[in-house]
């Protein structure tokens, strides 16, 4: 069996130099969910990636931890839960179990209520097929 081993020309750095490079998050126009784009320096080792996501009041309403991810650019979607209290901030710490730890990062951003607040997300699209 082969393996796929990517030939590139990237400067992949050491534990010590691995950092996250960019952070960002955008709300879903739902009002409950958010797009979140971490990008890290190229590795050499794999290392964890602990997100937690906070409200105006510093309380956690959601947290994702990503163990050995296999690339550098990494997207995902957490769920904001409870009532809306902006302004929303999600910090993202790149991590080695045995060490280094990097600086965590920061991104601070405003979540806009959903024109139906009854309504979270789509009946149709929830409801099983009745097949």
């Amino acid at each position: 069996m082969d393996s796929f081993f990517p030939e590139d020309s990237l400067n992949r750095m050491t534990p010590e130099e691995t950092r996250i490079k960019s952070l960002s998050a955008e709300p879903y126009p739902d009002g409950y969910r958010v797009h979140v784009y971490v990008e890290a320096t190229p590795f050499q080792k794999r290392p964890h990636i602990e997100v937690i996501l906070t409200d105006a009041n510093g309380d956690e309403i959601g947290s994702t931890t990503i163990v050995e991810p296999l690339g550098w650019k990494m997207e995902f979607t957490m769920h904001i839960r409870g009532e809306l209290n902006n302004p929303y901030t999600v910090e993202a710490r790149l991590f080695y179990p045995d060490g280094p730890v990097a600086e965590p990062q920061t991104f601070t951003f405003d979540v806009k209520p959903p024109q139906d607040v009854s309504e979270p997300f789509d009946d149709a699209q929830d409801r099983p097929d009745s097949n």
